[in-house]
């Protein structure tokens, strides 16, 4: 399968990436949680941020909110739990949640393996650039098989 043709975000009329091409970052060193970076600012001209956040076994986020931003999760696979505010609740595939701004939430990996979800901030708020800022990790091949959703 060839590679599509790739302009420069102000000439293409849309954006294309895979698991295979995107690239991964942890924000800090002892965070369990990392992100495939999809679509976002730098790279697309968006105002929003499209990742794949990806949890470890036991990892979580930690407690956070967003002053203008929605966040979107939608559990791609894996099963866990999301606090927002006083209220948990499981989350497994097929699961969605949408945050508002302002509400503090949580999110952990439960499961026996990793936790996959597709995690939508709008508008970004600086997340993109948070993310980018951090380290580069290499995708495993447990991350392609799940992505590529086999």
């Amino acid at each position: 399968m060839t590679e599509p043709h790739r302009e420069t975000p102000a000439m293409q009329k849309y954006s294309f990436e895979n698991a295979r091409t995107a690239k991964a970052f942890r924000i800090g060193p002892n965070d369990t949680n990392y992100f495939a970076l999809l679509f976002d600012e730098a790279k697309d001209r968006i105002e929003n941020i499209f990742v794949v956040e990806i949890f470890t076994k036991g990892g979580a986020t930690p407690p956070n909110e967003h002053a203008g931003a929605h966040e979107f999760f939608y559990v791609l696979h894996g099963e866990g739990i999301a606090r927002c505010e006083d209220k948990t609740m499981p989350i497994r595939k097929g699961d969605a949640l949408l945050l508002r701004p302002g509400s503090e939430h949580v999110i952990q990996n439960t499961g026996e393996g990793k936790l996959y979800t597709l995690t939508v901030m709008t508008p970004n708020e600086g997340f993109a650039e948070l993310i980018r800022s951090g380290q580069p990790v290499e995708l495993d091949e447990e991350d392609y098989r799940v992505l590529a959703g086999l």
